[in-house]
């Protein structure tokens, strides 16, 4: 046995370092690891890397107590079972049957959310330290909503969710609090026939305004294809997209947003040949399907993703789908893909029964660069572990990819013994390095959005996606006016701001004058309200009302 991070880390399963290469320069495809009945089963959902450098997921059933495990695996597929729910038989007040993987929050421990159980009967949300204790923090009941799936830690620090439905209704958004209070923000099917959708079947995401964004597997106003939807802290629901099964249908996953700022998903079904698309969604609403799978003879491309995508450090989207592929099974085996965003697919591995089938969840890209993923069975087995090295380079990832100035966040990677310097976009910042993964910086005064340099005894790694330095508003004067009326904005970050709005929103002509300062002119169409800046970064909003006079 070997010891990293203070946990035991065991091959408690039989190690399967198979590995193929693939048709591409340096891909190279290894089976990691199989899932037996006391290691847990049916793995669903995309890994999350820790600050000691080992990744960290759930198995949907099975274990020692046969309902659900997490589970730690370093990089190189040693693995360890750290906690198997339903510890207490009955009622299985922990939970039972986790719904999704796990969440990195900024305070160093992991959430996720079981389907089953708890209190309530419901399912669970649960956080888990490093040191293995869990702590069920809510719990949802059958008789009004349940199912929980999976979630997020917003910049307001509480965490985000959807419950999925079925025997109790048609889903719903729901706020939680660090410290487990439960709130309601949405209950979805709320007219007939479902315009606003129904069942979300996946996690949400927060877009750079602040609002979380992402879709309902059905309803919709053109028959029950689902939706795509974006929703506020207030519980304020927009609907931006609805399928109608020739765009596709019923999208079984979340979205992601890319580094172009456009929306990336996958839907379980629809598009030309019924068999599932990869679509894009711009900031503007835009909607464009770009890809319909079985587009090749014998689905060889792929069928049916059940999981989202994610971006990979050279700017492809990464994904599976669960049908497809190999002939070895019925309806295959399943696939790995990439696809650019101009719609270009590859097919970089068809799974074979033998090294896996059904991959239902995610990929996920660790810093060391590379591709980690689960397929839900194999040959005499529940399930295994896969790494997809696609060549690419190191980087470093964030706990969190946005902040203010003086504000601190965390920072994954490897090598950071020895570290020199740190950077946003070029500013220098201030530092701690915590271990030779983990590192916490300071968002220095001056720093504006973009990547995050780390400067180690190796070489520099850079961040795998920009970060969003979140403008302030502090005052403007003067605080009425008429159109025309020259307003002084004062904030800090304002160096890259792309619009400032009075009102309604009414974009008005602005200079930017320093990074603490922007002069607006109040247009035409003006009405009264709160004043708004929009940087790279994000949004601000005045917390006082600008009144417009005649």
């Amino acid at each position: 046995m070997t010891r990293l991070g203070g946990w035991k880390w065991a091959c408690t399963l039989v190690l399967f370092c198979t590995a193929t290469r693939g048709a591409s320069l340096g891909q190279i495809f290894t089976t990691l690891q199989h899932f037996d009945w006391n290691s847990g089963g049916n793995p669903r959902m995309s890994f999350v890397q820790g600050t000691d450098g080992n990744l960290y997921g759930t198995t949907s059933f099975l274990g020692p107590t046969g309902y659900g495990t997490v589970f730690g695996m370093t990089p190189d597929g040693r693995m360890a079972t750290l906690y198997s729910f339903c510890a207490v038989q009955p009622p299985c007040t922990d939970g039972a049957y986790p719904t999704s993987g796990l969440v990195l929050a900024t305070d160093g421990d992991y959430y996720g959310t079981t389907g089953s159980s708890g209190v309530n009967g419901g399912g669970t949300v649960f956080k888990i330290n490093p040191r293995r204790a869990l702590n069920t923090l809510a719990s949802f009941s059958n008789l009004t909503y349940s199912y929980p799936l999976g979630v997020i830690q917003a910049t307001d620090g509480n965490f985000y969710g959807t419950t999925g439905g079925d025997l109790s209704g048609d889903g719903t958004v729901f706020q939680m609090t660090p410290w487990g209070i439960l709130t309601t923000l949405y209950v979805f099917c709320s007219k007939p026939y479902c315009p606003d959708g129904s069942h979300p079947y996946a996690g949400l995401i927060e877009g750079i305004d602040g609002d979380l964004y992402g879709t309902t597997y059905r309803g919709g106003e053109e028959g029950s294809y689902g939706t795509i939807f974006k929703i506020s802290g207030g519980g304020q629901l927009t609907t931006l997209h609805t399928f109608n099964g020739y765009d596709g249908g019923n999208p079984a996953a979340g979205l992601i947003r890319a580094s172009d700022g456009s929306f990336y998903g996958t839907s379980y079904g629809g598009g030309t040949n019924g068999a599932g698309t990869v679509f894009r969604m711009t900031a503007s609403g835009k909607f464009t399907t770009l890809y319909a799978f079985c587009s090749q003879a014998n689905c060889s491309d792929g069928e049916n993703p059940v999981s989202g995508l994610f971006e990979g450090t050279d700017g492809n989207l990464y994904g599976t789908t669960i049908y497809g592929g190999s002939l070895a099974c019925n309806s295959g085996c399943g696939t790995i893909f990439k696809i650019t965003k101009r719609g270009e697919l590859t097919t970089l591995h068809r799974f074979d029964f033998e090294d896996g089938l059904w991959p239902k969840g995610g990929l996920f890209q660790a810093t060391n660069g590379i591709l980690y993923g689960t397929s839900g069975e194999g040959m005499g087995t529940w399930g295994t572990i896969f790494s997809l090295d696609m060549g690419l380079g190191p980087f470093v990832a964030f706990v969190r990819d946005s902040g203010r100035v003086g504000g601190t966040g965390g920072i994954l990677g490897q090598g950071f013994t020895g570290t020199t310097d740190v950077s946003v976009n070029g500013t220098p910042a201030k530092f701690k390095v915590v271990s030779d993964t983990f590192l916490k910086a300071t968002v220095p005064d001056g720093a504006t959005t973009g990547f995050v340099t780390v400067t180690t005894l190796n070489g520099t790694l850079t961040s795998n996606k920009p970060f969003r330095v979140t403008p302030q508003l502090v005052t403007f004067d003067p605080p009425s006016g008429p159109v025309g009326t020259q307003v002084t904005i004062t904030g800090v970050s304002l160096t890259q701001t792309l619009g400032v709005g009075f009102g309604d929103h009414v974009p008005a002509q602005f200079t930017v004058d320093s990074d603490t300062q922007v002069t607006a002119t109040v247009p035409a169409g003006a009405k009264t309200g709160k004043v708004g800046i929009e940087t790279k970064g994000g949004i601000a909003i005045s917390s006082g009302t600008f009144t417009v006079t005649p």
